[in-house]
């Protein structure tokens, strides 16, 4: 756990990937849909009374999907649905080959012809780029690193850091 005397969070940022209620704790999770330690994180964070805003640190040192998907992520937030495409990326966290990113879309009714083309974007690059380096100047050195209201954790929130979940 890091405090933000020895490293610093971006403050947010008007195209932050941002839900929950403005009133409740923030958690910023750096995260990466291949690794199974966001997943984790993921399901610690559903149902709890937070604040989330998701960037990505997605390195391709680490898998060879990762930018692959934190671009599709990207491209699928240009046509508003972010959050829809984060979560069925992480609540099928097995299918992650383009094929099953077309299929993704349809599903959630986007136009797939576009989404192709905004991931392949150097607009949707930059945007993954920026959110990278700015996790790795926060001193984030593992995904997930979460900060909850200013304090990192290396790795998914650990118990009792989070409110209890709403039931």
């Amino acid at each position: 756990m890091t405090d933000l005397t020895s490293a610093r969070i971006p403050g947010l940022r008007d195209d932050d990937h941002v839900r929950g209620d403005p009133a409740a704790p923030l958690v910023v999770f750096y995260g990466d849909f291949t690794c199974p330690r966001c997943l984790v994180g993921y399901d610690r964070l559903r149902g709890v009374p937070v604040r989330v805003v998701f960037r990505h640190l997605a390195l391709r040192a680490k898998h060879q999907r990762a930018l692959a998907l934190a671009h599709a992520a990207e491209a699928a937030a240009l046509q508003d649905a972010f959050w829809p495409f984060h979560d069925s990326l992480y609540e099928d966290a097995g299918r992650i080959d383009d094929p099953h990113l077309w299929a993704r879309c349809a599903a959630l009714g986007l136009d797939v012809a576009r989404f192709d083309e905004d991931r392949r974007s150097e607009a949707v690059a930059a945007r993954v780029n920026r959110d990278v380096r700015d996790a790795l100047r926060s001193g984030a050195t593992a995904t997930p690193t979460v900060w909850i209201d200013g304090v990192r954790h290396d790795g998914p929130p650990p118990a009792g850091v989070l409110p209890d979940p709403v039931p």
